[in-house]
């Protein structure tokens, strides 16, 4: 198969919902995406990785229709939101990562307002509010106006006006900003859920514990580009980890890491941090404290295999 029949075949795949080949975007001298390439599959959630300044936002709004690209391929439920904007905007929902909030409305009144702008028809608008406010727990909230609100209830109020047409494809900037660690399982559970249902989601966050919860795949940016596209599962390892190491005997588990040469920082309550270049490595740690004494309770990654790919993508692209 050719390069132009594999792209054909991935742009017009009903199995991705999102698809993006060669994008690029020009702000002025500055080039914000510089040939960007993602899939984004339904009954997936796909996370976007990158650091600040990476393109994330910028590849977002082209996705949402709201930036036209100087160059390449995009398809959002099947179609290009250059030609095809508002067949995308019926069937995305977008979540920047700040939003814009109507203070005088109450919650109910914010969600049906925006029913309506969707066009959900008008005898189904309460039945939705009613649904949604319950969904993200704001139904005790639902006649109190908006700008009572807390901002993680804000945020979470703004998930609803995602939602309220039912897309097919979420695109969601930083959707966990501003929640608190309860509502932060919340939105896990709901984004597991809505990709079940068939929805894809594409997720951009630097909560990258949380995201290593929730997504089946990742896609990693950079200066514009993307470096990598992974599936959770098949994370390629890191050449080096940080593990934290706890013991019942602080003093003779420091005792034994300076006798062995392991490099430390310093103790917390947490325990003792230290830096190791594979799980070989870690077995050989173990085997030595358990070896002298050392009466060890537990010995972690210090962060997950997500966070951990990231640090060493970074560090290589500096």
């Amino acid at each position: 198969m050719t390069g132009a029949d594999q792209l054909s075949a991935a742009l017009n795949d009903p199995a991705n919902g999102v698809v993006a080949r060669g994008v690029r975007r020009r702000f002025g001298p500055v080039e914000a995406l510089r040939g960007v390439d993602l899939t984004a599959r339904c009954g997936e959630v796909t996370a976007l990785v990158g650091p600040n300044g990476a393109g994330k936002t910028t590849l977002l709004l082209v996705l949402a229709t709201l930036l036209v690209p100087d160059a390449g391929d995009v398809r959002v439920a099947g179609h290009d939101p250059l030609t095809r904007p508002a067949e995308v905007r019926s069937r995305m929902g977008w979540s920047p990562d700040v939003f814009g909030m109507y203070d005088n409305l109450t919650a109910r009144e914010y969600v049906e307002f925006f029913a309506a702008a969707y066009r959900v028809p008008s005898a189904h608008r309460a039945d939705r509010a009613r649904e949604l406010l319950a969904l993200v727990q704001l139904d005790s909230f639902a006649d109190r106006p908006v700008h009572v609100l807390s901002r993680g209830q804000k945020q979470r109020l703004a998930l609803t006006r995602v939602l309220v047409h039912q897309p097919a494809v979420l695109l969601l900037d930083e959707p966990a900003a501003g929640l608190d660690p309860r509502s932060r399982v919340d939105l896990r559970d709901l984004l597991r859920r809505l990709a079940r249902e068939g929805a894809a989601v594409l997720v951009s966050s630097h909560i990258l514990t949380d995201l290593e919860e929730v997504a089946d795949r990742v896609v990693f940016i950079d200066r514009g580009m993307t470096v990598g596209e992974h599936n959770l599962a098949e994370l390629p390892r890191a050449q080096r980890r940080v593990w934290r190491v706890r013991a019942l005997d602080l003093p003779a588990l420091l005792a034994a890491l300076d006798a062995h040469s392991y490099p430390h920082g310093d103790p917390t309550p947490a325990g003792v941090d230290i830096e190791l270049a594979s799980e070989e490595e870690v077995v050989a740690l173990i085997a030595g404290l358990v070896g002298d004494g050392v009466p060890v309770v537990s010995c972690a990654p210090v962060g997950g295999a997500l966070e951990a790919a990231y640090l060493e993508l970074t560090e290589e692209h500096q």
